[in-house]
């Protein structure tokens, strides 16, 4: 059956051109310049059911001294966890296992008994780990962002936005040991289980996405919170960060993974880096005043390029130059304008012009350069020569 359903999906017409998602609230980050390229009601308060666990996770790093160290599964970190119908990472009662151990099960197979586990060693109770997370929550500026638990489970007081989830998981992954997880599949404990990233063996690389984008993710899923997910993602040099929450949790199919798809998929062939300006172009030519050259070429100290739609060339580009019209070779070297570039007389970027010297000074040039005060004074020391010479040869009376 499951099979069966595999291949409906990859039989369904995507609307690629409309973005027509099936998740709520999304938003897609180009990470290379930290830049929105596609967002759906982003700001709009949302469950975000095990999306949860990504705050949980980078909280318990930061408050872990060692995470080799051992520790022992306590009844707390099992306590309600049955009644709640929340997912679990396996770990028994009396078992040992590292702080490690507890971190990757709390990314990988999204267990509950690991988040609670590592708030009652860290804080001392769940709500104490709480009060840690929604302090990281304010030291982020996040506004529309409330945990009242470390794992997701449904609850009015337990919220955040897509938005404000990617700013958690951005802030995550600059942490190594964040990321190492994050971005791992499979993962062998102390005692030798073995455990996997549910997402990986159920969806990502059944529909490619693993191999084509993906190389880091969490999803969630509550009754309130519908399918969740969360992505990083590369292609052709190009980082990308996808955050999805509220697709349908009753569909047979798996609507946040097809969201992904079509999203990467859209933007992976309709869009890339478009060299603008290339190292050594020369930006701008200027006259020049008292020198040999005739002209000044100043050229870019490094490549341009922009991300954009496939249908937009250089030729679409224009460049509006504002500052010094000549350079003198006496002109102090620094900024001595700027270069806006246009599209659809849109500014997109701004280059400084720096003059940094290089002009050869020339009398010619000063002397033609300046021919208005050049004339009188060449007249004048003419004229000087003249009388001199001429008083020279005239001979002088004799009284």
């Amino acid at each position: 059956m499951k099979y069966l359903i595999i291949f409906l999906f990859l039989l369904i017409p995507i609307n690629i051109n409309a973005l027509e998602i099936n998740s709520n609230h999304a938003i897609l980050y180009n990470m290379n310049e930290d830049m929105v390229l596609y967002e759906k009601d982003a700001d709009t308060r949302t469950y975000i059911a095990s999306l949860t666990k990504i705050m949980t996770t980078i909280v318990a790093i930061e408050n872990i001294d060692d995470i080799n160290e051992y520790v022992t599964i306590p009844y707390e970190g099992l306590e309600g966890l049955i009644e709640a119908n929340a997912s679990v990472a396996g770990f028994r009662l009396g078992q040992k296992v590292t702080y490690k151990d507890l971190l990757y099960g709390i990314l990988l197979p999204s267990g509950a008994d690991a988040t609670k586990t590592v708030a009652y060693y860290i804080a001392g109770s769940e709500d104490n780990f709480v009060d840690l997370m929604n302090k990281k929550a304010e030291e982020l500026g996040l506004t529309n962002t409330h945990f009242a638990n470390t794992s997701g489970l449904d609850t009015d007081n337990h919220y955040s936005t897509v938005r404000e989830m990617s700013i958690v998981l951005k802030y995550a992954l600059q942490n190594e040991t964040f990321k190492e997880i994050y971005t791992t599949n499979k993962y062998t404990t102390s005692d030798n289980s073995l455990t996997f990233k549910s997402v990986y063996s159920n969806y990502l690389n059944r529909y490619d996405l693993e191999n084509k984008y993906v190389y880091g993710s969490k999803t969630g899923y509550t009754t309130l919170a519908g399918y969740c997910l969360s992505t990083i993602a590369n292609y052709d040099g190009v980082e990308y960060m996808l955050i999805t929450t509220n697709a349908d949790g009753t569909s047979n199919y798996p609507l946040h993974i097809m969201d992904a798809q079509m999203i990467y998929d859209y933007y992976t062939s309709n869009y890339h880096y478009l060299d603008i300006i290339n190292k050594s172009d020369t930006l701008i030519a200027l006259d020049t005043k008292n020198s040999k050259e005739g002209k000044l070429e100043i050229k870019a100290n490094e490549t341009i390029s922009k991300y954009l739609n496939n249908e937009i060339t250089k030729n679409d580009f224009t460049f509006d130059y504002s500052g010094l019209k000549e350079v003198d070779y006496f002109t102090d070297e620094g900024q001595i304008g700027t270069l806006n570039i246009k599209l659809d007389n849109e500014i997109i970027e701004t280059i400084p012009i720096i003059y940094s010297g290089g002009l050869t000074f020339s009398f010619i040039s000063l002397y033609l350069d300046n021919l208005i005060i050049s004339i009188p004074i060449t007249c004048l020391i003419l004229f000087i020569i003249i009388k001199g010479i001429s008083v020279l040869l005239i001979p002088h009376r004799i009284k």
